[in-house]
């Protein structure tokens, strides 16, 4: 009687064989050794309107240059927010998916610049 032989099986070989690539390294992907660089796990609906939902995870940049469309991590009056950072006549502003438009002032702080996003929930 003989014993199983791999190379020796019956059916088809996978159509998608050819496509697989290796185990996808997200922290090397994203970029997460750079010093300066987080991830973020999103708590509510805080930016919606830009398709960041709650759970999602942002990987945020401390290092990265503020420019006006981006989306950012601010602290502001000791709250962390997230909103899309801004120019209006000059003077940074921040614009929230609700509330008021806030000015970077004294108690505002643009924390980090998000650099990506990625959604564990679909």
């Amino acid at each position: 009687m003989g014993g199983y032989r791999g190379d020796n099986t019956t059916g088809f070989q996978s159509p998608a064989q050819d496509y697989v690539e290796d185990v996808v390294d997200l922290a090397a992907v994203l970029d997460l050794r750079r010093p300066g660089r987080y991830p973020v796990r999103v708590k509510g609906q805080a930016l919606a309107s830009r398709g960041i939902r709650d759970g999602d995870i942002l990987v945020a940049d401390a290092a990265a240059e503020p420019k006006p469309g981006k989306v950012c991590v601010a602290m502001v009056g000791g709250d962390v927010i997230l909103a899309t950072l801004t120019k209006r006549d000059d003077v940074w502003v921040l614009v929230p998916s609700s509330g008021p438009i806030i000015t970077i002032a004294d108690d505002v702080e643009v924390w980090a610049i998000v650099q990506a996003l990625v959604r564990t929930q679909l």
